[in-house]
């Protein structure tokens, strides 16, 4: 975070006071020696965020699919260096020699035919998990509790996994919305405890992108405090997932999946 000097008015009334911005900076991302995306991140956490990435791209399906990952020769903190395995990247070729380094998963991506292919890289979801409807809100309050840049700077995105038994497995904070995801995605990612998570608690709006990284992390239920886009319904109902937000503290609204909220 950083200080600036801002001036606050109220009923009138206006002074001079200090207030904490969140960082943002750019992380370039390089596949197999080539860049392959520039993101604006909250800077830390840099190799859970690009394993977290390339999992969601279709980059990697496991933690094995990684010849390396780390920063740099220079050790540039805001350039990290993938490898891939041989045998990984000849079957993932046809994303690597994608024109463009346009992400897969990044805001702003359109076009029928280009989200009809992000189907293809992912897996319904299991129905051998269920969730108490109250203890979901209990969820998102240990969402907000973990929040230590949104409570200084109202600037940023939050993301939380949680086991069955809906405990924190991990957690990431940042100023955008993927990257936060990326980041708690890509810490379980790299100890080898991604398929103990159930769920996943956003602070943003679901969005389809939002879906597709958290189908490709194989993890059925998405709780958020906002509303998904009709996109993401559609994307989540396709893929037998759960959505559900918080409307009140006493309302929950299921928007598909509602089998795995035990009411």
């Amino acid at each position: 975070m950083e200080s600036f000097s801002v001036i606050r008015c109220e009923n009138g009334l206006c002074r001079t006071s200090d207030h904490e911005l969140i960082l943002e900076e750019p992380l370039l991302i390089r596949v197999e020696g080539k860049p392959y995306s520039v993101v604006m991140r909250t800077p830390g956490e840099e190799i859970p965020h690009a394993a977290g990435f390339c999992l969601g791209e279709g980059l990697v399906d496991d933690v094995n699919d990684f010849a390396t990952i780390g920063f740099c020769m220079d050790l540039d903190p805001n350039v990290v260096e993938v490898r891939l395995k041989p045998e990984r990247c000849e079957k993932v070729r046809d994303i690597l020699e994608r024109r463009g380094f346009v992400s897969q998963t990044s805001c702003g991506i359109c076009g029928k035919e280009l989200v009809k292919d992000l189907y293809q890289i992912l897996i319904p979801a299991e129905d051998n998990t269920q969730v108490d409807m109250h203890q979901i809100p209990a969820c998102i309050d240990k969402l907000i509790s973990n929040q230590v840049y949104y409570q200084t700077t109202r600037g940023s995105h939050a993301a939380m996994l949680l086991d069955s038994r809906l405990d924190k497995l991990s957690f990431a904070e940042d100023v955008g919305r993927h990257n936060a995801l990326d980041k708690a995605i890509g810490k379980l990612l790299l100890d080898g405890h991604l398929q103990d998570a159930v769920a996943v608690v956003l602070s943003s709006r679901i969005s389809y992108e939002l879906v597709q990284k958290v189908a490709r992390a194989h993890v059925p239920i998405i709780v958020s405090k906002s509303r998904p886009t009709a996109l993401a319904v559609e994307m989540g109902k396709s893929l037998n997932m759960t959505l559900v937000c918080a409307a009140k503290a006493s309302e929950l609204i299921i928007f598909c999946g509602e089998n795995r909220i035990r009411k």
